[in-house]
């Protein structure tokens, strides 16, 4: 091979204009939908076939608020297809965001990775121009270059970083609001295998983002340390409130609301997920955080802050739990309001409501549940042991404690009214705070986590 004719063009000379997404998952879906809407061609790639028929259609096979209409407004740059090899012939930019399950020890498995990345390598055998591929999916310090590069080289036979360039480039998300996340992300991270492949992707950011945001370049292996790292910093900040909110019901007159408003104002904390509240969960949190504890300990260093926060992050439940059955009468019912793991989503995975209700049931609690988007996931987890409330006001309606477990803003809404229907006064649990006890008036016990009065 004739290395010098064969060099990579100048970052102005490549004309990135057709991008292809492997994998059309909670983020790969909204990945294909944003780039199509910044006039990018877009091949979504998917080894089910429903789901690529879907695709086609124009249709996401998983909700996220707005996902649907942006594939509408953007069909006619979208094409989907289970065919790895003209999808990679056929684009400058391969985008790889396919699951990384986590491991007992709490390391992610490259599995499907490297299975993505065999195809890829095959079609870049064949493949005469330079290709760029990104590696979205969060893996392990060392995962990139180790094992993704190793694959890609050897099937494709192939140089990385003068035939075909690789980035390792998470996004940092939150379901329920993927796309702005996507389209105004508070900075970009780009572990590079070398700085022209680095520019390509900079550029392309540059095209799709509507905020300008800080794009930083590193090494591979400083970028996939940076994407656990954030999010089990953020975790321990979230465990730090709750235990705070724990602290402050020992303290008569202590509101954790109160002092974490305080909190906030100081710049070097901020006021990001330090509410006071439950506990985390969802699909990234809880497993990056065992993550970044692994990755500490296979460094030889100790992660203590980390297994302390999901030791904090563990107890939540059972502080709730007791809260619940303390204030609960004899053959009592408990309606929990909310059982996905945050708001504007329908992801119940390792949602502590949900947990809650397990709890409940098999302490033989009659529960009854009620979610705006949740309930066909939290009746997989439940099965028979709940009953599924219509709505919320179905929900209210004869339990003797009420759990407002999720901030869903209508929640927000409640009116004293629907607690009078009850013979007896129930009690509110509102563990995020959102009501304010003299508008339910003496309807209803206002009981909130976090106060050392055991009311707002």
């Amino acid at each position: 091979m004739d290395n010098e004719s064969n060099k990579p063009m100048k970052e102005g000379e490549f004309k990135m204009q057709t991008i292809s997404v492997i994998g059309l998952g909670k983020l790969g879906a909204p990945l294909v939908a944003c780039c199509a809407s910044k006039g990018y061609q877009v091949i979504g790639v998917d080894a089910n076939s429903e789901v690529v028929r879907l695709m086609d259609a124009g249709v996401a096979s998983v909700f996220e608020p707005g996902l649907d209409e942006l594939l509408r407004s953007g069909h006619e740059r979208i094409s989907a297809t289970q065919d790895f090899r003209q999808a990679v012939l056929n684009s400058d930019l391969t985008f790889i965001v396919v699951p990384t399950p986590s491991e007992p020890s709490g390391r992610f498995s490259t599995q499907h990775v490297l299975a993505a990345a065999e195809l890829i390598g095959e079609a870049l055998r064949g493949k005469p121009h330079y290709h760029l591929v990104t590696l979205v999916s969060t893996v392990l310090p060392g995962a990139t270059e180790a094992e993704l590069k190793a694959v890609l080289e050897t099937t494709s036979g192939k140089r990385c970083g003068l035939d075909f360039g690789l980035c390792y480039s998470p996004e940092f998300i939150a379901l329920g609001s993927v796309i702005r996340d996507l389209l105004n992300p508070d900075f970009i991270l780009i572990g590079e295998s070398d700085p022209f492949a680095g520019e390509i992707l900079a550029a392309f950011y540059g095209n799709v983002c509507d905020n300008n945001p800080p794009i930083v370049r590193m090494n591979i292996v400083s970028a996939e340390l940076t994407k656990i790292s954030i999010n089990s910093y953020i975790t321990m900040k979230i465990s730090f409130a709750n235990n705070l909110a724990e602290t402050c019901e020992g303290l008569p007159g202590a509101d954790v609301g109160v002092v974490t408003s305080a909190m906030g104002l100081d710049t070097r904390i901020g006021r990001k997920y330090i509410t006071g509240a439950l506990g985390y969960g969802g699909p990234c949190f809880p497993r990056d955080n065992s993550a970044f504890a692994y990755v500490a300990r296979k460094a030889g260093a100790q992660p203590t802050m980390a297994e302390a926060t999901d030791t904090v992050n563990r107890r939540q439940v059972q502080r709730l739990f007791d809260m619940v059955t303390s204030h609960l009468p004899y053959r009592g019912r408990v309606g929990i309001l909310g059982l996905s793991y945050k708001p504007h989503t329908a992801v119940v995975e390792e949602s502590q409501s949900v947990d809650l209700a397990q709890r409940l049931a098999d302490d033989g609690v009659p529960i009854v549940v009620y979610d705006p988007l949740a309930m066909d996931g939290a009746r997989r987890i439940l099965g028979q042991r709940a009953h599924y409330a219509s709505s919320m006001e179905e929900c209210i309606e004869g339990a003797d404690v009420v759990v407002l477990a999720v901030p869903w803003p209508q929640f927000g809404e409640i009116r004293p009214e629907l607690f009078t229907r009850n013979p007896h006064r129930p009690v509110l649990i509102d563990c995020w705070r959102l009501l304010h006890p003299v508008a339910l008036g003496d309807v209803v016990k206002y009981v909130t986590i976090g106060s050392g009065s055991g009311c707002a």
